[in-house]
């Protein structure tokens, strides 16, 4: 074991950088985290998710961590979610003792008693976010010699702190920046700490059965100020993952643990303020090793929107789905035409920018903060959310007087739009083309929109709308097939695109509908690398990129959800099976992964992935149940003749 200059250990002959899929996930729904595998915290951002992160190795391995963990140490002996929370465990073996150190953002009780919040605009609960980075740590045998080492970054790496005792002890010190005033950071801890620089240091020796804390707060919420508090406050927040879980509505299948952690993740990449879900907590994680398709994804997608109730509403989990829904109303009411993506406080302007003193992860540049995607036409916004609306109103059984203006402009938004040419699902940054899929979501917005109006006994509204959706049906069918009966990805080319799978899940076609069938076996077929789905052939795609990519993990789970609704129920399993073995040790995914290596890609942990596997791994239970009630068991008793 080599060691670097900014005092991160480095495997011999290895990556500075920790494999994407090893990271663990930590969020308190209002700030997340990412914490390696040696124990240091190598991203995080405040005061929100998206904000510029204060820990950022992640990307540049001198942009800042906080690391705690056994002295000369990189690779602990197990890691592990508490059962059904998001609190990390980490066990470490040592020569002269075992130690156990758990990491949480802490939830406590709601704070908002006296004055309202100045962020929040959803309903309150009984719970928020505390402000508080907590990381315990107990002796558990023998003698283990601890090192603690925070070094924060503020401004994507730019600004190091000034560290300075704030009482007469050792146990408290206070971060702060002359070049990013309003940021002040306090580490709260029962060890002695060390000042050096811009790092705060621990280094003492556990015996059997010491406990101890470090906690980091960033705003006026208080840190413990002992061991039996931190703890207390531990517990507090493990009953607050518990008990939304159990809210859940889980099968009793061997794939529950995966359902269970998706719908963690989800609630974790929350922003639970606004209601608003971020496709990942990372941004510029490299889709291709040490390429460019490296992009910001810590901003509401409403394409998310109809995926996200899917499996919310299918999850039991209503409150979350009417809060998602709440703010995608909030943001379609204020737009005369429906961004791409939204900020997850509602912001509109995504402007793409680059940090060009950033290294990036394992090289991978450029690092780009901002989304420039967020003002591309994309004509599937519009289907998306008539479909998350349609979805809403069957869950409440009622379509309130005031979303009708809201819907009736997105309907005439698709028709209005639907004959031109877009950037499609994928955000390619080439030529617009006239993308099937962005043409059947238009067909959505115009089907679902007909299906609202019948509620509102609008029968004018119905039959124009109806007979719009059936006029874009029928150039699909006209313009998007090619000679094999296959629905290609644009009209100019016979390309094959993974977002056609949509098709049956969206009910444009019937499920055994000879098109609809031969599309599923071909792109299962054509587009597969060792079994994994790519989203489309880069050389025969323009996107306006260069190099490779991996395979689309949601793409394969989309493969999963329409082999069973074509009827395919043992190829689904079989593939489902596969895609649940790529997860990491802690249950979680990136954006995609390395059909050769198995190595995940692309920015973590991502919401899209999870939102489909809860789709994929459901469709699969509900075949086998189906199977099983028209499998008779043998009973002795009866003849088999």
């Amino acid at each position: 074991m080599r060691r670097l200059s900014t005092g991160i250990d480095l495997p011999l002959g290895g990556s500075p950088f920790p494999p994407i899929g090893e990271y663990a996930f930590l969020s308190d729904c209002e700030v997340t985290a990412l914490v390696a595998p040696g124990g240091g915290i190598e991203w995080m951002c405040l005061p929100r998710m998206d904000g510029p992160s204060i820990f950022g190795a992640m990307l540049d391995r001198d942009a800042g961590y906080f690391r705690v963990s056994p002295t000369g140490v990189q690779v602990p002996a197990a890691r592990r979610y508490l059962p059904g929370t998001m609190i990390l465990e980490t066990t470490w073996q040592t020569r002269t003792g075992w130690a156990v150190v758990r990491d949480v953002l802490l939830v406590g009780r709601w704070y908002h008693e006296t004055e309202r919040s100045e962020t929040h605009r959803r309903t309150p609960n009984d719970y928020d976010a505390d402000h508080v980075l907590l990381r315990t740590i107990r002796c558990v045998n023998g003698s283990v010699e601890m090192t603690v080492d925070c070094d924060p970054k503020l401004d994507y790496g730019r600004h190091r702190v000034d560290w300075e005792y704030a009482t007469e002890g050792y146990h408290v010190a206070t971060g702060t920046s002359a070049e990013v005033p309003g940021v002040e950071l306090h580490l709260t801890t029962d060890l002695r700490l060390g000042l050096e620089g811009g790092h705060a240091f621990v280094r003492t020796t556990m015996h059997d059965g010491d406990e101890a804390y470090v906690a980091l707060s960033w705003t006026e919420h208080p840190a413990p100020s002992s061991y039996p508090e931190a703890y207390e406050r531990l517990v507090g927040t493990a009953d607050f993952w518990h008990d939304w879980l159990s809210r859940g509505e889980f099968p009793d299948h061997p794939w529950r643990i995966h359902l269970q952690r998706s719908a963690l993740t989800l609630k974790g990449l929350t922003f639970a303020p606004t209601g608003a879900l971020t496709a990942a907590t990372t941004t510029s994680l490299p889709e291709t090793p040490g390429g460019e398709r490296n992009w910001d994804y810590r901003y509401a997608w409403i394409r998310d929107s109809t995926f996200s109730l899917w499996a919310l509403y299918s999850l039991g989990f209503d409150w979350e789905a009417a809060d998602f829904f709440a703010f995608i109303k909030d943001v379609a009411a204020g737009d005369e035409e429906l961004q791409v993506m939204y900020g997850i406080g509602g912001e509109r302007d995504l402007t793409e920018r680059t940090l060009e003193h950033l290294d990036g992860y394992e090289g991978a540049k450029p690092v780009r903060v901002g989304n420039g995607a967020y003002n591309q036409r994309q004509h599937d916004v519009w289907g998306v959310y008539l479909d998350s609306v349609y979805i809403h109103t069957k869950s409440r059984d009622q379509l309130p007087d005031s979303l009708w203006p809201i819907i009736s402009h997105q309907v005439e938004c698709a028709i209005k739009y639907w004959r031109e040419p877009d950037r499609g699902i994928w955000e390619v940054r080439g030529e617009p083309k006239h993308f099937v899929s962005s043409k059947v979501f238009c067909w959505v917005a115009c089907d679902r929109g007909a299906r609202l109006a019948r509620l509102r006994q609008d029968h004018e509204t119905v039959e124009r709308w109806q007979a719009e959706a059936d006029t874009i049906k029928a150039d699909i069918l006209e313009r998007g097939v090619d000679a094999r009966g296959v629905f290609r990805q644009h009209y100019d080319s016979d390309a094959l695109d993974a977002s056609c799978l949509l098709l049956p899940l969206l009910r444009f076609l019937p499920p055994d509908d000879e098109r609809i069938v031969a599309t599923v076996n071909t792109i299962a077929t054509e587009l597969a690398v060792d079994g994994l789905l790519l989203r489309y052939k880069v050389h025969e795609t323009d996107d306006g990129m260069h190099g490779e990519e991996g395979a689309f993990i949601i793409c394969s789970f989309w493969l999963v959800s329409a082999l069973s609704e074509i009827g395919e129920t043992h190829r689904a399993r079989a593939l489902c099976e596969r895609l649940l073995g790529y997860t990491s040790s802690l249950h979680l995914y990136a954006e995609e992964i390395d059909p050769l290596s198995g190595r995940h890609l692309g920015n973590f942990p991502q919401a899209f992935t999870h939102l489909a596997l809860i789709n994929a791994v459901l469709h699969v239970i509900r075949a086998d149940s189906e199977l099983a009630q028209h499998h008779q068991p043998l009973d002795a008793r009866r003849s088999e003749r």
